[in-house]
């Protein structure tokens, strides 16, 4: 069968007996990364003095994961196959949906175990009181792409959640404030790790405060989401309305944030 396993973001003590007892009877692991994989087990055998006696270990990520899979039969999953992601849950910002998938197609039997994921972590640490939430994963690094998709994040009316890598923090915060600049922020990084922390401010104030400082550390970012425009009136209804395009675009902006000329502009382009 096949086993996908969840790893520590941190703190070694997160892992579970079942994932301990999955990579003690696995006979061939995936690995997001194999050097990262075997020293985690060497940390294990040491801590919890296991011998894992497999000895079959393949790469799996995110640009070989294609080619793999094509390597790939029904007959390969008699034995017991784990994959493993560098850190916390496959799937989640992390290769091993295709893993699935193939295991669905080709009626293999397949579980995934629960464990450490920084999303649903930081989820709860943040204080918002929200039932729902939407990843949003890493952004783009640059241009159109990342611009567009900074916007539905700060459109979004559920509570946004992304990831964002330490040199790129300080970009977002400055974009986040360019956008809307009195909107709660929370930010987490190091998880779990000896120096886990935790801001929870406006926008403008997170850049203003972490600007000259050395940012280090993957981030976990949560957006207070934009407020509804009321009850029965949405976005997409004032978009809609017939009103002239600097009166639409002055509702659109105090909903979003965003600058009245720029709204205004997208609104001439769209016409």
């Amino acid at each position: 069968m096949l086993t996908l396993v969840p790893t520590p973001i941190g703190n070694l003590e997160d892992i579970s007996k079942r994932a301990l007892d999955a990579l003690l009877e696995a006979e061939l692991i995936f690995c997001e990364d194999t050097r990262v994989t075997k020293k985690l087990l060497i940390l294990f055998a040491s801590k919890y003095n296991l011998n894992f006696p497999c000895t079959d270990f393949k790469s799996f990520h995110s640009h070989n994961e294609q080619q793999v899979l094509k390597t790939l039969s029904k007959d390969m999953f008699e034995k017991n196959i784990v994959y493993v992601s560098d850190a916390g849950m496959p799937c989640v910002s992390d290769p091993g949906a295709t893993l699935v998938e193939f295991a669905i197609q080709n009626d293999i039997k397949y579980d995934v175990i629960p464990g450490a994921n920084a999303v649903l972590t930081a989820f709860a640490m943040s204080g918002f009181e929200h039932t729902e939430f939407t990843f949003f994963g890493f952004l783009a690094h640059k241009g159109t792409e990342r611009k567009e998709k900074l916007q539905k994040v700060m459109n979004s009316e559920i509570l946004p959640i992304l990831y964002e890598s330490p040199h790129r923090l300080l970009k977002l915060l400055e974009e986040l404030k360019n956008i809307d600049e009195n909107r709660t922020i929370f930010l987490a990084k190091e998880l779990t790790k000896q120096y886990q922390t935790t801001f929870k401010d406006t926008s403008i104030n997170l850049y203003k405060n972490l600007k000259d400082t050395n940012i280090r550390g993957e981030w976990v970012v949560i957006i207070q989401p934009l407020l509804s425009a009321g009850k029965n009136l949405s976005l997409s209804d004032i978009q809609e309305l017939d009103l002239p395009p600097k009166v639409k675009a002055k509702l659109l902006s105090k909903l979003t944030g965003e600058k009245i000329k720029d709204i205004y502009q997208k609104l001439l382009d769209e016409n």
